[in-house]
């Protein structure tokens, strides 16, 4: 069983609710989409655990059917093929809901989900999850909308592979990326920001579709123009809007 992962039950403790129902979610997330009541219900749900850094929260070929919502840090999707390869596939952050698919298919998890920080969620189990939902038409259209989202995200990736060279792919994935995630720089009015996310180069090349040494190129082609800045396991954007002309997509991020 996947709840042997974790390593610390919460008690309910008077005003935890209060501070988690006045946090800021994510638009893009699934419960930053949640109405006010949905999302105080959403937050109820299941229990609360934590993780520490780097722990496995769901794997791959599991056949348990419960999702994790994401309630503190950063978590990444990772999938390998009997080869051993392993492929970054996405990151996930607070307010999202991860491994929804094993639950509604009936099916082996595709992925892994490992812990890239010190994680809180909220284990729950299919048929609570299905009540809510029946509960809650917005929850239902808020699963609906993030599950389109990421199949975009999926399809926009395969098309990148056939529509553009290494840098730009790399440019589009970084600028998704800080547009979802990052963190605004101060005093910079809006033209830099941190990437938010901690990736290796390797992690880097798996989102994009590119081969370690080619990502590693395109990432110092990046650098050269200004439009990035790189220190270990962490990229800063030094110009958005550049960025972004770059990459070839709109300033608005959809996901």
């Amino acid at each position: 069983m996947e709840h042997a992962e974790v390593t610390h039950q919460f008690a309910r403790a008077p005003g935890r609710r209060v501070d988690t129902m006045r946090r800021e979610w994510p638009r893009a997330t699934f419960l930053g989409r949640l109405e006010p009541q949905s999302l105080a219900d959403a937050l109820e749900l299941g229990t609360l655990a934590k993780y520490p850094a780097h722990r496995t929260l769901l794997h791959q070929g599991d056949e348990s059917s419960h999702v994790l919502l994401i309630t503190q840090g950063v978590v990444k999707v990772v999938t390998s093929s009997a080869d051993g390869c392993d492929m970054l596939l996405a990151i996930r952050l607070a307010g999202d809901l991860v491994g929804e698919m094993a639950a509604f298919e009936g099916e082996p998890r595709s992925g892994t989900v490992i812990a890239c920080g010190e994680v809180t969620a909220r284990i729950v189990q299919r048929r609570a999850l299905e009540a809510f939902l029946s509960r809650h038409v917005d929850a239902m259209t808020a699963l609906y909308r993030m599950m389109s989202a990421r199949l975009r995200w999926a399809n926009r990736r395969r098309l990148d592979f056939r529509a553009y060279d290494a840098s730009t792919r790399l440019a589009r994935v970084i600028a998704e990326l800080a547009q979802t995630y990052g963190q605004a720089a101060t005093g910079a009015d809006g033209r830099r920001c941190a990437l938010g996310v901690t990736l290796t180069q390797s992690e880097l090349a798996s989102l994009a579709g590119l081969a370690l040494p080619t990502a590693e190129k395109a990432l110092s082609t990046l650098s050269q123009r200004g439009l990035i800045e790189r220190s270990y396991r962490q990229i800063s954007i030094s110009d958005i809007p550049q960025l972004l002309e770059f990459a070839k997509i709109e300033a608005e991020n959809p996901y």
